[in-house]
C-alpha cells in the first residue's frame, strides 16, 4: 500500500460525492491534482489552507490508482521539496479514507 494525502474543503467534496472519480480544479488549471505525504500535511495546511475551516483529508492508496491517472514525484520549487501529484482523476475506490480535520 503506497498512501498519499489530498486535502480538500467539505463543500468541495460534496459536489463530487456521487461521481465515480474526484477531480479537483487544479487538473484543469494545472495538469495534476496535488498531493502530499504524512510528513507534508502540517506544511501544506499552513502555506495554503490557513484560516480555512471545514477540509477533509483523503487518504489515497496509490496502488488502488485505475489506468486514466498516473502518479508521479516532482519539486515544488517555491519550497525545494517532493511532492506527489496525481495526473488524472482519482477514481473513488482508491479513496481508501476521509477524515475531518478543520
Amino acid at each position: 500500500m503506497n498512501i498519499i494525502y489530498h486535502i480538500v474543503t467539505v463543500s468541495s467534496w460534496e459536489e463530487q460525492v456521487e461521481l465515480p472519480n474526484y477531480i479537483h480544479t487544479s487538473l484543469d488549471q494545472e495538469g495534476f491534482i496535488h498531493a502530499s505525504r504524512a510528513t507534508q500535511i502540517a506544511g501544506v495546511l499552513d502555506r495554503y489552507y490557513s484560516g480555512v475551516n471545514d477540509l477533509l483529508k483523503l487518504t489515497i492508496d496509490t496502488d488502488l490508482l485505475d489506468a486514466t491517472s498516473t502518479l508521479k514525484e516532482e519539486l515544488a520549487e517555491s519550497i525545494g521539496e517532493i511532492f506527489p501529484h496525481v495526473y488524472g482523476p482519482i477514481n473513488k475506490s482508491a479513496i481508501v479514507s476521509i477524515e475531518k480535520i478543520r
